[in-house]
C-alpha cells in the first residue's frame, strides 16, 4: 500500500510563492506518473502538473494555466515530488492533491493512490 502525504500549503498574497511536497511511502510501479491536481469547491478536479518516469526517460507536463509559473520536480532519494508555485494568483486558490498511477495516466480516475490534500489560499 502506498501512502502519499502532502505538505507546504498555506496562505500567501498574490505574487508570492509556495512549495508543496508530496512524500511517498512506497513505489508500486516500476514506471509511473506522479501528478498534482487541484480542486476548488464546486469545480471539477483540475490536473496541474505531471512528472512521468519511464524506461525511455522522464516527461513533464503542465496545465496551460500554470505554465511558466509552476515547476514540478522529484527527489528520488527522498521519494518526494515537489510543486514550486511562483507568481501565485487568487485563482490558484484550491486544495492541492498529489496522486500516482501507472506510466502515462492523465485522467483523475486512473490514478491509483491519492494524498489527503493541502489547502492553498492566495489573497488579492
Amino acid at each position: 500500500q502506498v501512502q502519499l502525504v502532502e505538505s507546504g500549503g498555506g496562505l500567501v498574497q498574490a505574487g508570492g510563492s509556495l512549495r508543496l511536497s508530496c512524500a511517498a511511502s512506497g513505489r508500486p510501479f516500476s514506471t509511473y506518473t506522479m501528478a498534482w491536481f487541484r480542486q476548488d469547491p464546486g469545480k471539477e478536479r483540475e490536473l496541474v502538473a505531471t512528472i512521468t518516469v519511464s524506461w525511455s526517460g522522464g516527461r513533464i507536463s503542465y496545465a496551460d494555466s500554470v505554465k511558466g509559473r509552476f515547476t514540478i520536480s522529484r527527489d528520488n532519494a527522498k521519494n518526494t515530488v515537489y510543486l514550486q508555485m511562483n507568481s501565485l494568483k487568487p485563482e490558484d486558490t484550491a486544495v492541492y492533491y498529489c496522486a500516482t498511477g501507472p506510466e502515462g495516466v492523465m485522467a483523475p480516475g486512473r490514478f491509483i493512490y491519492w494524498g489527503q490534500g493541502t489547502q492553498v489560499t492566495v489573497s488579492s
